[in-house]
């Protein structure tokens, strides 16, 4: 857009110019004439009719005032693209806008489902006293949640304990001296760490066992 906006403004200072050279010439051939005018009798003899001369200004003021008609057309059709340029870039950034705004619409569709789970589980606890019911179905809800996050949107649980201590995905807020460890150990999980697509998003904060020699 900004080539094609170049070549326009290109075009109109041409134009400026052809009718100024235009002008020019109608000056220069005025002085002519004027010159003519003004020479002895036995020179008029040898100069153009003036009738020539009228003819000839006629047509250069002809031209000017099709550069002029020309120049008002090109000048109004920068107008016009400048104006839709600019509408096309509104567009768009109301278009990045809405993408932004409406990003996680599938992940919250997915999440619609649980949230009812769960809705459903509180409204059976105001009306049953049996907690072993109700806390299997609240583990149902749980794993019905990880299972969409991981099957639509890559996430991974970091919740394993007596596996080797790796400060990529574990923060350990917890140290205890243990005997037989030939390696430092997550020991207890304090807080489950997730990963998304293989990143991890939140480090699990756990217990770390070392050896005590």
């Amino acid at each position: 857009m900004t080539k094609k906006k170049n070549k326009h403004n290109t075009r109109v200072k041409e134009m400026e110019e052809k009718k100024d050279d235009v002008r020019e010439e109608v000056v220069a051939e005025t002085l002519d004439d004027e010159v003519t005018a003004g020479e002895p009798e036995e020179k008029k003899e040898d100069a153009a009719p003036a009738e020539n001369a009228d003819d000839r200004t006629a047509e250069l003021e002809e031209k000017i005032r099709d550069l002029e008609e020309q120049l008002a057309q090109t000048k109004d059709k920068l107008i016009r693209n400048a104006a839709e340029t600019e509408n096309y870039k509104k567009r768009l950034l109301r278009d990045k806008e809405e993408a932004v705004k409406y990003a996680n619409t599938s992940l919250v569709k997915d999440l619609i489902g649980p949230l009812d789970d769960f809705s459903r589980a509180l409204d059976a606890a105001d009306k049953s006293d049996n907690f072993e019911a109700l806390r299997e179905g609240v583990k149902m809800i749980e794993d019905r949640l990880y299972s969409v996050l991981k099957t639509n949107w890559g996430l991974e649980v970091i919740d394993q304990e007596n596996v080797p201590f790796n400060p990529d995905e574990h923060e350990a807020c917890l140290l205890e001296e243990v005997d037989g460890l030939k390696e430092d150990t997550v020991t207890m999980m304090l807080q489950k760490g997730y990963k998304l697509n293989g990143r991890v998003i939140r480090p699990a904060k756990v217990k770390v066992g070392k050896s005590k020699s």
